[in-house]
C-alpha cells in the first residue's frame, strides 16, 4: 500500500518559524500550476484575489467575487497532496457583519475543500478573525499594502514610511495574533520595519515586498514566470515563459498553415476494409 501524502498544517507553519526554517508560499489559480507547485514541496499555496489581475485582466482586484475565488480554489485544491491551501477573502465579503464573514470564510472550506482562508487589515477585522478561529477555520492575515484597499491609499503605495502608519503596522500585527491568527502577510513595506514586526509576534510574516527577514515569502506565480507584461519591483523573474509560449504558438501555426502539423504519429488509423465500407 503506497504511503499516504501528509498534507502541511498550520501548525507545521507555525513550527517553521521557530525552527528558523523559511516558508515559501506562491499563488496558484488552476489545477496543473497547483500540482507543480505542490510537486515541488511548498508548503502553502495561496489563490489570492490577484486572479482578477493575474487571470481575469481587472485593473485590481476590487471586482473579484466570492463565486470567481470558490471556482479557482476547487482547481486549486484538486491539484494538491500536500500544500496548505490558502483561499483569499474577496472584497468586501467580510466586512458588512460578522455572520457574512462566517459564510463566506465557510465556503472556502466546505465547497473549495481549502485548509484556510486570508483577509485583508489589522484591528479593524481582528474581532471577525477571532469569530472566525472561534468557528474552526484557520486565518491567515494581511496587513500593509492591502491591495483591497488601493482607493483609500490613491494607488499601490509602500506602507508604513511613516512613524503613525509603521506604529500602527505593529498594532495590527499583534491584534491578528491575539485574535488568532497563524502566520500574517506583509506587503510592501520597508525592510527593517518588517524584521521590526517579525520579531515583535510569535507567528510567522510572509512578506512580498518587506525585505529578507520576514519568516517567509510569497509571490504571484505569473510574475516569478515571466507571465505578465508588467513586473513588480518586489518581484523576481526566475523564468521567460512569455518568450517562450509565443514561440511555441506561433511554431504550431506557422506548421499548421504549411500543413506540416499534425503528421502521422499526430493521427489515428482506420482498417481499411472497414473504410471501404463507408458511404460517402
Amino acid at each position: 500500500m503506497a504511503a499516504t501524502i501528509k498534507r502541511i498544517t498550520i501548525n507545521d507553519i507555525r513550527e517553521m518559524k521557530h525552527t528558523g526554517e523559511k516558508i515559501t508560499m506562491l499563488t496558484a489559480y488552476d489545477y496543473s500550476t497547483a500540482k507543480i507547485i505542490d510537486k515541488c514541496g511548498l508548503p502553502m499555496i495561496l489563490v489570492g484575489d490577484s486572479l482578477g489581475t493575474a487571470v481575469m485582466g481587472y485593473a485590481n482586484t476590487l471586482p473579484v467575487t466570492m463565486d470567481m475565488m470558490i471556482h479557482h480554489s476547487i482547481a486549486v485544491v484538486h491539484g494538491t497532496e500536500h500544500c496548505l491551501v490558502v483561499g483569499d477573502m474577496p472584497f468586501m465579503t467580510y466586512h458588512v457583519s460578522t455572520e457574512e464573514a462566517l459564510r463566506n470564510a465557510a465556503r472556502f472550506i466546505q465547497e473549495a475543500g481549502t485548509q484556510a482562508i486570508k483577509l485583508e487589515g489589522g484591528v479593524i477585522v481582528a474581532d471577525i478573525v477571532k469569530r472566525i478561529v472561534e468557528c474552526g477555520i484557520p486565518v491567515m492575515g494581511h496587513i500593509g499594502m492591502t491591495p483591497q484597499s488601493v482607493n483609500q491609499f490613491g494607488g499601490h503605495l509602500v506602507q508604513g514610511k511613516k512613524l503613525e502608519v509603521a506604529q500602527k503596522l505593529i498594532d495590527d500585527a499583534k491584534a491578528l495574533e491575539q485574535a488568532g491568527a497563524f502566520c500574517v502577510v506583509l506587503e510592501c513595506i520597508p525592510a527593517r520595519l518588517a524584521a521590526l514586526v517579525t520579531q515583535s509576534i510569535s507567528i510567522p510574516t510572509i512578506g512580498i515586498g518587506a525585505g529578507p527577514d520576514c519568516d517567509g515569502q510569497v509571490q504571484v506565480i505569473t510574475d516569478i514566470l515571466g507571465l505578465s507584461d508588467f513586473t513588480p519591483k518586489h518581484a523576481k523573474k526566475y523564468a521567460q515563459l512569455m518568450e517562450t509560449v509565443t514561440q511555441a504558438i506561433s511554431a504550431y501555426q506557422a506548421e499548421v498553415k504549411a500543413g506540416q502539423f499534425p503528421t502521422k504519429e499526430n493521427s489515428f488509423i482506420i482498417d481499411s476494409a472497414v473504410l471501404e465500407q463507408v458511404k460517402a
